[in-house]
């Protein structure tokens, strides 16, 4: 699976002819992206002790204690809003790699956390935000070790994931999409 970060991408291209120039139609203006950028960094900061702004019925955010019960905590709050969501599909896995990121998290981290959830056509987004600036370091764990796997948990459950640089430290994110059929998830 691959990494990535969730961002707007602006890239120059460069050569003197028009042709060589990507079509405008449908791509956001300069003055769009540069708002968007902009609007992002200068948004009033939360302390991570607090609910992330801007909740929506698709979006839900919650404080994490700095203690071993917040894994457990995090699950159930996973578990729960999938279900209002109607999203019971993705329950089992979303709750594994949660567990992972809050885990890691206490374990490697120092200060408040926040888990956030957001739910955008069939797509999953799930954050764990803290406050180390450090991003994860892949390790290799022997066949007998009870630890060091969990990127790649990620790496096989999570349709994408990555971690992202914060005014606050950094949030690790990952993605996961309902399957379309019968039991998919689809928002007005």
């Amino acid at each position: 699976m691959a990494t990535r970060a969730i961002g707007c991408r602006m890239g120059h291209q460069r050569g003197g002819r028009r042709g060589d120039q990507p079509s405008a139609a449908g791509a956001p203006s300069w003055l769009a992206r540069q708002w968007a950028l902009w609007s992002r960094m200068l948004a009033p900061l939360r302390p991570l002790d607090a609910p992330r702004g801007r909740v929506t019925a698709w979006d839900a955010s919650w404080p994490l204690q700095r203690e071993l019960t917040s894994v457990r905590r995090a699950r159930r709050l996973v578990t729960a809003q999938l279900g209002e969501w109607g999203a019971d599909e993705l329950t089992d896995t979303a709750e594994l790699l949660v567990s992972e990121l809050v885990t890691n998290a206490l374990r490697h981290t120092r200060g408040a956390l926040r888990l956030n959830l957001q739910l955008r056509h069939s797509r999953l987004l799930c954050e764990v935000e803290d406050t180390e600036t450090a991003s994860p370091v892949r390790g290799a764990a022997d066949a007998d070790a009870e630890s060091g796997r969990g990127i790649e948990i990620l790496d096989l459950l999570a349709d994408s994931w990555g971690s992202v640089r914060t005014a606050t430290g950094k949030t690790m994110w990952f993605e996961l999409r309902a399957e379309d059929g019968p039991g998919a998830v689809h928002q007005p």
